[in-house]
């Protein structure tokens, strides 16, 4: 049997043996990445699009930029090949009714990383992103595998969505011209 290796935010962890890495994801995003020939790969759980202020900061990970750049360097020290790379990407849920679509940063941290990929030309496998479902993602080091539990959200944020939703919909009503009754 396969060790397991939890990460947490702002954590990576990368392996020429066989592991299975393991995270729970809510609007943070893991990119995972491996290297087929090799058989090495590696996990991170982004908190952040962009980079960390290196004056203040606790863990860089947490931030996109040094997320991926961390995860590669780990893999390329173990024997990976970066023009091998090939990534899955999982999260970005939009979890929190109380902050809206376009400024979550579920979106904002997979738009980033979608854009780092292209830019660096790791082709992209698989992905599952957005929705409003955490998901618990497991890796399979050795084969690249990804395995995806999704969580549904519990029934008072569906509430809130649903009344967002409905709120919407009033309101695109009252923007629409109606009829007009003379007396």
């Amino acid at each position: 049997m396969k060790q397991r290796i939890s990460i947490h935010i702002g954590e990576y962890h990368a392996s020429r043996e066989p592991v299975v890495i393991q995270t729970l994801l809510g609007s943070c995003v893991a990119v995972c990445l491996y290297d087929p020939v090799e058989k090495i790969g590696g996990m991170n759980h982004i908190l952040l699009p962009g980079k960390a202020d290196m004056k203040h900061f606790n863990e860089p990970a947490r931030y996109g930029i040094n997320a991926m750049e961390l995860l590669i360097n780990r893999i390329m020290s173990l024997g990976g090949i970066r023009r091998r790379l090939v990534a899955k990407v999982f999260g970005g849920a939009h979890v929190l009714a109380a902050i809206s679509k376009e400024n979550g940063t579920g979106k904002k941290i997979a738009a980033f990383v979608g854009e780092f990929l292209r830019t660096e030309s790791i082709r992209v496998a698989s992905h599952d992103v957005g929705g409003r479902n955490t998901r618990k993602i497991f890796f399979h080091t050795d084969t690249g595998d990804v395995f995806l539990k999704r969580i549904q959200p519990t029934v008072f944020p569906s509430l809130v969505y649903k009344e967002r939703e409905e709120l919407e919909k009033v309101r695109k009503l009252l923007e629409r011209p109606g009829d007009t009754t003379l007396f």
